[in-house]
């Protein structure tokens, strides 16, 4: 039998669109109970009317991940209404397209800030719960360019490399305390961040879709707790 998650307690940060709300809303469906940090407190508002629709717990968190402080009180909060965390979706992030001339050493700096520190912040606040509990899932979402960088994405790439090593890191810290942690690296997704308002809706079906990746991140917690898949790669089959 695999894990059971019905019941589960899950913080996702990124939460109020994109991949963050697509999965906060099939972890709903499927019984979790959802703690919910973004910075806008009108979508995290939203997805948590939405989720509770299926009869699950919420709460809700407003922080900038990118400032210790700001998570350290969101993560309290949300420990208080929900209880420590049981799986942390760490998917909140920031782009940034440019050459390493062209980009101001502010918007690296910043881009850092939020993808890596931000991960680090709320992976420290939420890992003693899990510690104690001798369990839990930590999932952290990488990209594509994580893996292979690309021209113009100096900064993003270097962020998501980093996230890399951490994971693999904290991976194998923790796997004496029944800790899976691993990475998800998708290419393309039709978010507001990967394209803006770029794209024509018909065109954006061709691309993977933020309720593929939620769906994927379900099939992967449902693994017996004795395996874990530590990094994968998604595509689109052909949106071009």
């Amino acid at each position: 039998m695999g894990q059971i998650i019905k019941g589960k307690v899950a913080y996702i940060t990124g939460a109020g669109s994109g991949i963050g709300r697509a999965t906060a809303l099939e972890f709903a469906k499927e019984g979790m109970h959802i703690g919910l940090i973004a910075r806008t407190e009108s979508k995290l508002q939203e997805v948590a009317e939405k989720a509770s629709l299926h009869g699950v717990k919420t709460s809700i968190a407003v922080a900038d991940i990118s400032s210790q402080q700001e998570v350290d009180k969101a993560v309290s909060k949300l420990e208080k209404e929900l209880g420590t965390a049981d799986i942390l979706l760490n998917n909140a992030g920031i782009g940034a397209h440019g050459g390493i001339l062209e980009m101001d050493p502010e918007t690296w700096r910043r881009t850092f800030e939020v993808n890596v520190f931000g991960t680090y912040y709320v992976t420290r606040a939420v890992l003693p719960g899990m510690i104690e509990k001798n369990q839990g899932d930590i999932i952290n979402i990488s990209s594509s360019n994580g893996l292979k960088a690309t021209a113009g994405s100096t900064s993003y790439s270097a962020s998501k490399f980093a996230i890399q090593g951490m994971t693999e890191a904290l991976m194998q810290e923790v796997r004496k305390n029944n800790i899976r942690v691993f990475t998800l690296n998708p290419s393309l997704v039709a978010t507001e961040l990967a394209f803006g308002d770029e794209l024509e809706d018909q065109d954006k079906e061709k691309f993977m879709q933020p309720e593929d990746l939620a769906e994927y991140m379900v099939a992967q917690l449902k693994l017996h707790p004795r395996i874990f898949i530590k990094q994968s790669l998604q595509w689109a089959t052909n949106p071009f």
